[in-house]
């Protein structure tokens, strides 16, 4: 009876030694493994969207009065931003309103480098709430300003019945998905 106890407590010894000897091995070996950085971006702004209405993100791609936009926005990397559930009210910049800057300080600004400046110009121009033509009409005729996710704030007024925000003109609008996307004459700079 003796030499059947030392022998099962030998055998459990060895089982558990060499179990502790391979969880040291698998430590060992994915300590070893080098991460590599996946470069493919990640996000809502990556899922294909398969619904009717596009978000801003979406219809900002579809278009090609708005080319210069999407080109900064992926520059600047705030493509999530666009596409988050909402609301949200972006003010869309055409070409021809991005054409209207320096030449040099737009290719500046889509510089690497440049990106932490580039996003603050794009958030200048998000809402991050819901404002229909309506409600932005209603909002110049009490004087309230827009807060923007920039953290600035934006004046609405109304001139010979066309709608500006922060001095550049409204010129089409755009129910989205996630809100609403009010095209603009102008690039709007932060003060």
């Amino acid at each position: 009876m003796k030499t059947l106890f030392k022998f099962l407590t030998m055998a459990v010894l060895v089982l558990f030694y060499s179990n502790c000897k391979n969880e040291t091995k698998a430590e060992q070996s994915t300590q070893n493994v080098e991460v590599t950085s996946d470069t493919k971006k990640t996000g809502q702004a990556f899922i294909e969207d398969k619904s009717d209405t596009p978000n801003a993100l979406r219809l900002a791609i579809d278009s090609p009065d708005h080319t210069t936009l999407v080109a900064a926005v992926q520059a600047a990397e705030v493509e999530n931003a666009l596409v988050n559930v909402g609301p949200l009210t972006v003010f869309a910049p055409t070409n021809g309103a991005f054409g209207k800057i320096d030449a040099n300080t737009l290719s500046d600004l889509l510089k690497p480098e440049n990106k932490s400046q580039l996003a603050f110009i794009l958030k200048h121009h998000v809402a991050p709430s819901n404002y229909p033509i309506e409600t932005l009409k209603k909002n110049a005729e009490k004087n309230r300003k827009l807060y923007m996710a920039s953290g600035q704030y934006l004046e609405v007024t109304v001139q010979n019945g066309d709608i500006y925000v922060g001095g550049t003109k409204i010129v089409a609008t755009v129910n989205v998905s996630n809100g609403w996307v009010h095209v603009v004459e102008d690039v709007i700079l932060p003060q």
